[in-house]
């Protein structure tokens, strides 16, 4: 990676990172597609993985006293590795495709219901019935494309909970699929060559942080509402750059 394809790197890192500060999520949907048009989407891929992963963990610190006010997120978890699993020997027999096509449609109908009816919730007895699918579905998508932030904020975004609890919810969530992705990196070798350049990344994301959270701190609740929708919009730009492209 030469020093201009790094800086790029490093400014998208920048970006992502103030906007997952704002709203939980952000980091790889901004910085890897940005990234991807410069550089090999491996390199993106694997260069935003460990920063992405500092990044929900200080988040979700920061965040932890929100805990309280979390939804069904042990159960989320748990869930979530039993789809991964499901999703990862499923991989190899499932085109990848028809999933993104799936996913993208999902985002197009919350985000669509959400201008529909502003005040849409799922309530707590609605929300604990559906969880064992939905954490199978997030772990499923993430096991088989890798991807399933998407899921995860427009589901946790409908339990209409405060945004320290939305943030700290999703930021676990992330960190438990980011977790498990870093190490596979590792065991197959994908980080070697590529260790400086993430390590490097991760310097932005601490020092963009403080800022993402002042800004949240200062938007309205409906200003925070419509962040979060526009990261979910923003993640079908980013499907489709780095699927179809």
């Amino acid at each position: 990676m030469t020093g201009t394809e790094l800086t790029i790197v490093l400014i998208a890192v920048v970006i992502g990172s103030i906007a997952k500060a704002v709203t939980g999520m952000g980091l790889p949907l901004i910085a890897i597609p940005i990234a991807a048009l410069f550089v090999d989407l491996t390199d993106a891929v694997v260069a935003i993985a460990l920063p992405n992963m500092v990044a929900n963990a200080v988040l979700g610190y920061q965040e932890r006293e929100s805990y309280g006010e979390t939804r069904d997120l042990p159960a989320l978890a748990v869930f979530g590795v039993i789809g991964a699993v499901i999703g990862t020997i499923a991989f190899v027999r499932l085109p990848e495709e028809p999933l993104i096509i799936l996913l993208i449609v999902a985002i197009v109908a919350y985000v669509v219901r959400f201008f529909a009816s502003p005040e849409l919730r799922v309530d707590e007895a609605t929300s604990k019935r559906w969880t064992p699918v939905v954490g199978t579905l997030i772990g499923a998508f993430q096991g088989a494309i890798g991807i399933s932030g998407p899921i995860v904020g427009s589901w946790i975004h409908s339990y209409r909970i405060s945004r320290g609890a939305y943030v700290l919810s999703v930021c676990s969530l992330f960190l438990l699929t980011g977790t498990t992705q870093f190490l596979i990196f590792v065991a197959t070798g994908e980080l070697g060559g590529r260790v400086t350049v993430t390590l490097l990344a991760c310097i932005p994301v601490l020092a963009s942080i403080p800022v993402g959270t002042w800004l949240r701190g200062r938007v309205s609740a409906r200003g925070f509402d419509l962040a979060v929708i526009a990261m979910l919009i923003a993640s079908i730009g980013a499907l489709l750059v780095t699927t179809f492209t």
